[in-house]
């Protein structure tokens, strides 16, 4: 009988959590708290989108209503986290959308969902690795260290290697594979570095704005769309909602929380509305101190020191201090990335649709130890290799269709399962979740054509996966 769109039944999943099902589904070890989970959301969002893709979508897109870009994604990830929220207090299972799928909507699309996150999670590590490479060739210059440039970048990009990018996907796995709790610490002490310098710029630099740099806050259209005008707000908001992805990677440690009903719908929407608020401070005062004009060339991609010369010389020492600041959000942002890629794979191999080696945990550790090392180490030799621009275009869309699917999710439950436990439920149901995905499509609408045919080509391969051997292997289709 097929199970292509065969539903996991939702009291199976809450079993399996509850009291773990032998072997065959092994239970991860519960240590984090509400805190643990907002700073784990705020340690996957706050890094590459801010420092970097606020200049470039401010040079090329938006102008200064890059804020508004900031805002339409927020509210977009506001929607889709209501949603996300009610289902981690009803499914606290590691697999975020993929689980949430598996009990609504089919098999089927539960696998889509978990092949799309990959394109989250593993692809938006190895696209931020390759940024962390660039600025750590940056700050070993500050430091009077020379990285020969043959180790920073791989055969497409006229080096030999990309020594640090393959440096720090193996770092944070082994991070990984070492405790959850551990990578929880240092992710908090990384979020405490880049939150501190965040604020110190938007508290410093707020009184230095130039109102003249926000005027005209939205540039007229040049003819072509997506360049500046409303359409080049929604094609930033679109390229910008890269600078969120990850907020989600929250609900992949429901297994982890201590008392994940509560705690789910915590970390995933107060790490979402503490980082839009950043976000939206830190452009507005970033396109007040610079005019958007000046962000032309490597300056888009690192506007912060060019701001702060917008600012008194007597604070120009916070431009030492950016480039540390970045390292470090970089590699929380990498660490949570890979961790949720490890638990989707988790939750994906105990169903039957990936082999069992990606849910073997370590045994005392008790961590996904096989699956963290295995995925390292092919992030590593591929953003060692392969060329820097070939991450990074298939993260947003790949995300947003994730999106999309969680909306849908939450009203198809709420139909066939009315009555089921919520601890949590996402406001003016269907209005809220029919939001969501129609601002999530908008913005997939507004991305670069080539970014479609790239996410075809990449679901055709999950196809062939999956009819090759998960279908086979599917524990919905055991006796």
């Amino acid at each position: 009988m097929s199970t292509l769109f065969a539903r996991k039944p939702l009291s199976a999943v809450l079993q399996e959590v509850q009291t773990g099902a032998g072997e065959a589904a092994p239970t991860l070890k519960r240590q984090l708290g509400p805190v643990h989970l907002i700073l784990l959301g705020i340690g996957v969002v706050i890094g590459a989108g801010l420092f970097s893709l606020t200049g470039m979508v401010a040079a090329d897109h938006a102008g200064p209503a890059v804020t508004i870009s900031y805002i339409i994604g927020g509210v977009a990830c506001a929607l889709a986290g209501l949603c996300y929220a009610e289902f981690a207090s009803m499914v606290p299972a590691s697999g975020s959308a993929y689980t949430y799928s598996y009990v609504t909507l089919g098999e089927l699309f539960a696998w889509i969902i978990g092949w799309d996150l990959v394109l989250e999670y593993a692809v938006g590590a190895a696209t931020v690795a390759v940024s962390w490479s660039a600025y750590f060739a940056k700050f070993s210059q500050q430091i009077g260290f020379a990285l020969p440039p043959s180790l920073a970048a791989g055969p497409f990009d006229g080096g030999m290697f990309n020594l640090p990018a393959a440096f720090i996907i193996l770092a944070m796995s082994l991070l990984l594979i070492k405790g959850t709790k551990e990578s929880a610490t240092f992710n908090a002490a990384m979020v405490c570095v880049k939150v501190t310098i965040v604020l110190t710029i938007i508290c410093l630099g707020w009184a230095y704005i130039n109102p003249a740099n926000h005027t005209p806050f939205i540039p007229e259209n040049t003819g072509v769309f997506g360049v500046f005008g409303w359409s080049g707000v929604l094609r930033g908001a679109g390229l910008i909602f890269f600078a969120y992805i990850g907020f989600d990677a929250v609900s992949t440690a429901a297994q982890e929380a201590k008392n994940p009903q509560r705690d789910m719908p915590i970390g995933i929407l107060g790490s979402l509305a503490i980082c839009t608020l950043l976000y939206i401070l830190f452009s507005w005062v970033l396109t007040g101190l610079a005019n958007y004009k000046t962000f032309a060339g490597l300056e888009k991609l690192a506007p912060v020191s060019l701001a702060i010369e917008g600012m008194p010389q007597q604070f120009h020492w916070l431009s030492k201090l950016v480039v540390p600041a970045i390292l470090a959000g970089f590699s929380s942002v990498i660490m949570v990335l890979l961790m949720g890629q490890s638990r989707v794979f988790f939750s994906m191999a105990n169903d039957g649709l990936l082999p069992k080696f990606f849910s073997d945990l370590h045994p005392t550790r008790r961590t996904v130890w096989k699956s963290n090392a295995l995925i390292g180490v092919i992030i590593a030799i591929a953003v060692g290799l392969l060329p820097g621009s070939l991450w990074g275009e298939m993260c947003s869309i790949g995300t947003l269709l994730a999106f999309v699917l969680v909306c849908a999710a939450v009203i198809v439950l709420r139909v066939k399962q009315p009555g089921a436990p919520r601890v949590f439920r996402c406001p003016f149901v269907p209005v809220v979740p029919i939001l969501g995905g129609l601002f999530c499509i908008a913005m997939m609408l507004g991305l670069p054509g080539d970014t479609w045919w790239r996410l075809a080509i990449w679901m055709l391969i999950g196809f062939a996966i999956y009819f090759g051997y998960s279908r086979h292997h599917s524990k919905l289709k055991a006796p």
